[in-house]
C-alpha cells in the first residue's frame, strides 16, 4: 500500500470563525448540547477516511484518498506539501482500517 504525508496550514490571516468551519468540515466535532445531556460527533472529512494525524497540520493517508482530501484543502486556499512515504507497521495497520 503506498502512503502519502500531508503537511499543510491554512492562509495567514484567516478569521478564527473560519478555521472554526475548516477544522469542522476536515476533523469532525465533539459536540454536545443542553449541559452536557445530549452528545454527539459532527463528522468530518477525515472521519470517512483512513488516516494517522500525527500533529495539526500532519496526516498521514493512502496515496488513494489522496484527491479527495486536496480537494478540499485547496478549496480552503491550504498550503499543502505532500511526499510519498514507506509508512510503519502502525501506520499500516491504521491506514486499512476502514471509516475511522
Amino acid at each position: 500500500m503506498h502512503a502519502v504525508i500531508l503537511i499543510f496550514h491554512l492562509p495567514q490571516g484567516m478569521k478564527n470563525s473560519d478555521l472554526g468551519k475548516f477544522v469542522k468540515r476536515f476533523y469532525g466535532q465533539e459536540t454536545s448540547a443542553q449541559k452536557g445531556k445530549y452528545r454527539y460527533r459532527r463528522k468530518g472529512l477525515l472521519d470517512h477516511i483512513p488516516h494517522r494525524k500525527l500533529l495539526r497540520g500532519v496526516i498521514i493517508i493512502r496515496e488513494s484518498d489522496l484527491g479527495t482530501v486536496m480537494k478540499l484543502l485547496i478549496e480552503w486556499n491550504a498550503v499543502v506539501d505532500q511526499r510519498i512515504i514507506e509508512p510503519t507497521e502502525e501506520d499500516l495497520k491504521m491506514l486499512r482500517e476502514a471509516g475511522k
